[in-house]
């Protein structure tokens, strides 16, 4: 056999999980037992339990032994999401919660504002000056009450400052930025993304109840009206282990 012994006790444990044999919501055996099953040390256990955690698959908590997670809700993410923050709305929503396929009270968001000068990186995005003032809002999105989303979208000073959309009490907002944006007058005509995949920070890892070996897509988002940039979003944060990128094109 090859390979360290926590790494095969970890590969059979996550195949076992992955199988069925522990359900979300089970606990697994005692260390002490699984170290018999295997005919490892208890070192070994702790080891191959972490590299599971790691994965996300199982919470630890303390005495209380070692849980196997929920099996989260596999979201298509697409760009046809944006087709909800357009036009009149007869009931609240956005693009999260259309993808999420939630209702607008089962809709969370946390919020934080502050004004910013555009470093380089931001304002090449937004085609001005660096140090151009710019309105930083972080937003954490919960469906159902779990932290599914993060995103750090930007707007100008000179678009937003004074108005309503400048004002964290307002959110959420049903339209989301499109239709903040429509309120004072900017109409969105076109929306592009780039996706990576990437490893969380150790930020992201915990503000999505994720484990740090699971990938996320990072993406960085566009919004222009009339050809200028008019928000720019960097980055959108999604946990790869519940998402899955759709892409579509008529040909």
């Amino acid at each position: 056999m090859t390979g360290h012994a926590y790494e095969h006790v970890t590969a059979e444990l996550r195949d076992a999980i992955l199988r069925g044999d522990h359900p979300p919501g089970t606990k697994l055996p005692r260390h002490a037992d699984l170290a018999a099953r295997y005919g490892v040390s208890d070192i070994v256990i702790r080891q191959a339990i972490d590299g599971l955690k790691t994965s996300g698959l199982v919470d630890t908590k303390g005495r209380g032994g070692t849980w196997v997670r929920e099996r989260p809700v596999t979201r298509r993410v697409s760009m046809d999401r944006y087709r909800a923050d357009t036009g009149p709305q007869e009931t609240p929503q956005t693009s999260f919660t259309t993808d999420a396929g939630i209702t607008w009270a089962e809709y969370r968001l946390d919020k934080a504002f502050r004004w910013i000068e555009a470093d380089e990186h931001l304002a090449g995005l937004f085609g001005v000056e660096p140090g151009a003032r710019v309105l930083e809002r972080r937003f954490v999105f919960y469906a159902k009450g779990v932290p599914s989303q993060m995103s750090r979208p930007c707007l100008l000073a000179s678009d937003v400052e004074g108005t309503p959309v400048a004002d964290p009490g307002n959110e959420p907002w049903p339209g989301g930025t499109i239709g903040q944006l429509r309120t004072l007058g900017i109409e969105v005509d076109e929306v592009t993304e780039e996706t990576a995949v990437r490893m969380p920070t150790p930020d992201e890892s915990e503000r999505l109840g994720i484990g740090s070996g699971v990938p996320v897509f990072s993406i960085t988002r566009l919004m222009r009206s009339r050809g200028r940039v008019v928000e720019v979003a960097d980055p959108i944060v999604i946990p790869g282990d519940r998402a899955v990128r759709v892409d579509h094109m008529d040909l």
